[in-house]
């Protein structure tokens, strides 16, 4: 069964950091585009970024990351990241990591990220 635990979301000042973890279980990580994806409330789930699978050499972020946030990945450690810089209240959102494209009975509880003053 796969299964996907996000971490590391937090309350956080405009202008913080925040560094996400998501750990899989269940799949060959390493093999795999994964993916984080957003949600903020009201609004349809939004692609965040995408990492190629084994080295992660190919990386695609939203439109709105602009150089703001970084996707990473641990194959051996079966865990994604996403260091995320000079956030912004509109990132607020929960955060959640699939493989791309995502498969809509793998997606987990996801983790907050609040974004204020």
């Amino acid at each position: 069964q796969v299964q996907f635990v996000e971490s590391g979301g937090g309350l956080v000042q405009p202008g913080g950091s925040l560094r996400l973890s998501c750990a899989a279980s269940g799949l060959s990580f390493g093999s795999y585009v994964m993916s984080w994806y957003r949600q903020a409330p009201g609004k349809a789930r939004e692609l965040v970024a995408m990492i190629s699978p084994f080295s992660g050499s190919s990386i695609n972020y939203g439109d709105f990351v602009k150089g703001r946030f970084t996707v990473s990945r641990d194959n051996t450690k079966k865990t994604l990241y996403l260091q995320m810089n000079s956030l912004k209240t509109e990132d607020t959102a929960v955060y959640y990591c699939n493989r791309y494209p995502p498969r809509g009975e793998d997606w987990g509880q996801g983790t907050q990220v609040t974004v204020s003053s």
